[in-house]
């Protein structure tokens, strides 16, 4: 199904404003119902748990802690008005264009590189090697990237286990390893950031 370019802009809108989409049905299981960045896996939010951490040991992060502060990517495009818009007017796609490069170089937090973490999230594959995921993206909500465009690329982690991991595209998994302020462009998105990670494991709720 072809997107139109209204559609496509206004759900990017909706990406760079920080607003939650719904999720969709899964094949194996029930879906996470609204996802969101802030609640990644969806249903009731849980209490937000302050990991300190442990010395050698890795800290359980929230996705918000990879977005700087002061990032306001709204700003650019305060009082446009979408309903003025067609697909047949060339400021639409001037503007969706000018929207995703705003998304696509969405600064990452220096203070998270190097940082030994624990992220859960939904897996984008993009390399697979006998029934197993060797390279993939990590991000914060149910469809982002496969059913919907891409998030801001400080709301992607481009993944590189240490085993390939028997997963499949948008299954929830918790991503334990080292993170890194580095860019990566694939077919699928643009990351902000990169892992090596140690392990991925099954998302059961909670930090386990």
């Amino acid at each position: 199904m072809k997107t139109s370019t209204i559609q496509a802009f206004t759900r990017l809108s909706m990406l760079l404003a920080g607003a939650g989409l719904a999720a969709a049905a899964w094949a194996a299981e029930p879906a996470p119902k609204d996802t969101t960045a802030s609640n990644p896996l969806g249903g009731k939010a849980a209490a937000p748990v302050v990991a300190k951490g442990t010395p050698g040991q890795p800290r359980q992060i929230t996705w918000e802690e990879l977005v700087p502060k002061d990032w306001d990517p709204a700003k650019e495009f305060k009082g446009m008005d979408l309903s003025a818009l067609d697909d047949g007017d060339p400021r639409a796609n001037e503007m969706l264009m000018k929207m995703q490069e705003v998304s696509n170089n969405a600064p990452t937090n220096p203070a998270m590189n190097g940082a030994e973490i624990k992220i859960p999230g939904f897996i984008v594959p993009l390399e697979e090697a006998k029934g197993e995921v060797t390279e993939f993206l990590l991000v914060p909500y149910f469809g982002a990237c496969i059913h919907t465009p891409p998030p801001p690329a400080n709301q992607i982690l481009h993944v590189i286990p240490q085993k390939g991991a028997k997963f499949r595209a948008m299954d929830t998994v918790w991503v334990t390893g080292k993170l890194q302020t580095q860019r990566n462009d694939s077919m699928m998105g643009v990351s902000g950031y990169h892992v090596s990670a140690t392990s991925v494991t099954k998302y059961s709720g909670g930090a386990k």
